[in-house]
């Protein structure tokens, strides 16, 4: 205990950097109030029927909040208590508001806030709609994190991180990305693809995993003999791992195209690397979490195919073995550049200024990046679009039978009071797997199938750091940790859009983004995920401080880092439920187009539709965009 006590002294875990105004994400104080810390921002006390609205303090502000982001404390407590069947035992009758509405829509995310701006265009601009989101912020996923180090601010995407392949978008999204303003080209300008050209990816080798603690840079630029022989792996593995990146073998020879696809589809990553590549045992663990960052698993739960169709966006690493199988490139994709320096989030935000005027001053994409968002303006009395945060829906349910009501009632939790609203429609934005147990009506084939998801989840932690000349002296941007506690970390995207300035030189402060995928090797897809997400809402954010602050010394203490020093702040975007559950030959059968559960889950029920990246079984903003297109529709 006293060496733990010591190193976390070593790391910094003292400093008030990360605890001055919240304890594992929850705030303590905001303009002098005491606040609930099962409920960050609510008042814990209510004025006779009157609800809290923290959100008309002038204080309040989630970008700016450090500690556990994502799905914070807070959040997530109420509907867990409607999972596990509790909630309606000492719920109480709900206090009727007396609002109604022509729509409501369930979760604040691009999706649900994509489904206002549509039915707003279908159904005019006197349509009054009202957005219910649990978080303290609004984007869902689209989340975004800001940093103050000195005078100098710096933004990172809490979340989903970027326009992926806009060429691909359909027509439904491309227009809505223009309608706000989005000019795809000006990224080309924004995005300075030349900064860390002369910055390599560095592979850390832990020594829990490999015996010992090294950094090797050069990964995937130096020659791999030459790379391999600073590594510390056995022998039989760096000429494994040489071999299948340099031979270039027909791996499946004999087969046809179409037949080698069809082995790929068959089987996981780790087995065509071992059954057919003939790599050892030994050379596994340096591949083992490749797939993190898109998969949330590891080699041995994802598909080969999968691999080979979907290269790595931040060319951290490439997947071996796949050269001589004379089945051509994956299909072309865009760059991976059309980031604002927020993310996605600046998406969402620019939803909201569309919706709700005077929310978010400017009117440009540039504009968007630097303006701050005025929390008080979302939910006005008199307003025809309201967002109304810290709002947990437990029941959606029709007036009457569904095919013959008039209405349907929604009620949620805020502040400690179980409230309800009524509206001529609804649509739920929201987790698939939640949906059943707030609409228990629904037909029992289609709740299976929107059980059917268990959504992926993963960590998105964001260090702001003093300086970035370790990084710069090490020669790396990028550190892949096939072993590490996080499994990439990677100096932001390099983007400066309007008033805001990317820092270009060593000496200026950045942020880091750091990833980990809580994943349970050995177990079914899904049985990881369900592992991973139990395993996340039970760590506190003082695990999470003290595994980044181990790794980021470990890793780079040789080149001059200090965590004690060095660390300004630390943001960790948990989202135990994070990546919509994508199909994978591997683990799902192979159903036609009407079977597949995402399209079962999302049928019309009455005067309720279903809406978000979910119902597309795709974990991209243009299928959030695209659903919430088809669930207007429905109801429009």
């Amino acid at each position: 205990m006293e060496n733990d006590a010591a190193r976390d002294r070593e790391l910094g875990m003292q400093r008030r950097i990360t605890r001055r105004d919240f304890l594992d994400g929850v705030a303590l104080a905001v303009g002098g109030a005491i606040l609930s810390a099962g409920a960050p921002w609510l008042s814990a006390t209510q004025a006779g029927h009157e609800v809290s609205a923290p959100e008309k303090s002038s204080n309040y502000y989630p970008p700016a909040l450090l500690g556990m982001r994502g799905n914070h404390p807070g959040s997530f407590e109420v509907a867990h208590r409607l999972r596990d069947g509790t909630f309606w035992e000492t719920a109480g009758k709900p206090e009727d508001t007396g609002e109604k509405y022509d729509l409501v829509v369930v979760g604040g995310g691009i999706s649900g806030l994509a489904a206002a701006y549509f039915y707003r265009q279908a159904a005019g601009s006197k349509a009054r709609i009202l957005i219910l989101e649990n978080h303290d912020d609004f984007g869902g996923h689209a989340k975004r994190n800001e940093f103050r180090v000195g005078k100098r601010l710096l933004l990172s995407n809490g979340g989903t991180q970027s326009i992926d392949n806009p060429s691909e978008y359909s027509k439904v999204a491309k227009g809505l990305i223009t309608e706000l303003g989005i000019q795809l080209h000006e990224f080309y300008r924004d995005y300075d693809t030349k900064l860390y050209d002369h910055l390599q990816t560095a592979c850390f080798f832990d020594r829990e995993t490999f015996g010992t603690d090294r950094l090797v840079v050069g990964m995937n630029a130096l020659p791999w003999k030459e790379f391999l022989a600073q590594a510390p792996l056995p022998e039989m593995a760096k000429r494994d791992i040489e071999r299948v990146y340099t031979e270039k073998a027909d791996y499946l020879a004999g087969m046809s195209p179409a037949q080698k696809r069809t082995e790929l589809a068959k089987i996981s990553y780790a087995e065509f690397l071992s059954k057919y590549c003939k790599v050892s045992a030994q050379a596994l663990p340096f591949f083992q979490k490749f797939p993190h960052d898109l998969f949330a698993v590891g080699i041995e739960a994802v598909s080969a195919l999968s691999c080979f169709e979907n290269p790595d966006d931040y060319e951290s690493f490439k997947y071996a073995g796949f050269d001589g199988l004379g089945l051509g490139e994956p299909h072309d994709q865009d760059p991976y550049i059309f980031h604002f320096p927020d993310g996605n989030a600046s998406i969402a935000r620019l939803l909201v200024r569309a919706l709700i005027p005077g929310s978010i001053p400017g009117h440009t994409m540039d504009d968007i990046v630097t303006a701050r968002a005025d929390y008080s303006r979302l939910d006005q009395a008199g307003a025809p679009v309201r967002l109304r945060l810290n709002s947990t829906v437990v029941r959606a349910r029709h007036k009457g039978t569904p095919d013959q009501a008039q209405e349907v009632e929604v009620d949620y939790v805020r502040g400690g009071k179980l409230l309800t609203v009524r509206a001529g429609r609804c649509i739920l934005a929201c987790y698939n797997m939640m949906i059943p147990y707030l609409c228990p009506e629904l037909p029992e084939k289609q709740k299976a199938a929107l059980h059917y998801d268990v959504k992926e989840p993963f960590i998105y932690t964001h260090v702001a750091l003093h300086n970035w000349k370790s990084f710069a002296k090490l020669g790396t941007q990028q550190i892949v940790a096939p072993g590490g506690y996080h499994s990439l970390s990677k100096l932001d995207f390099p983007v400066s859009m309007g008033k805001y300035e990317f820092p270009h030189q060593p000496e200026e402060p950045m942020v880091l983004f750091m990833l980990r995928c809580p994943c349970k090797p050995g177990l079914p897809r899904k049985a990881q995920y369900r592992a991973g997400r139990w395993e996340l809402m039970a760590t506190p954010f003082a695990t999470f401080e003290r595994n980044i602050r181990d790794q980021l010394q470990r890793m780079l203490g040789g080149a001059g880092f200090d965590a004690a020093r060095d660390i300004a702040g630390i943001t960790v975007n948990r989202w135990a439920h994070g990546y919509a559950y994508e199909y994978n030959s591997l683990s799902d059968p192979d159903w036609p187009e009407e079977q597949r559960p995402c399209v079962i889950g999302r049928q019309k029920f009455g005067r309720i539709s279903i809406a978000n990246s979910d119902a597309g079984a795709s974990a991209y903003t243009d299928t959030a965009i695209d659903q919430a297109w088809r669930a207007v529709r429905e109801q429009a």
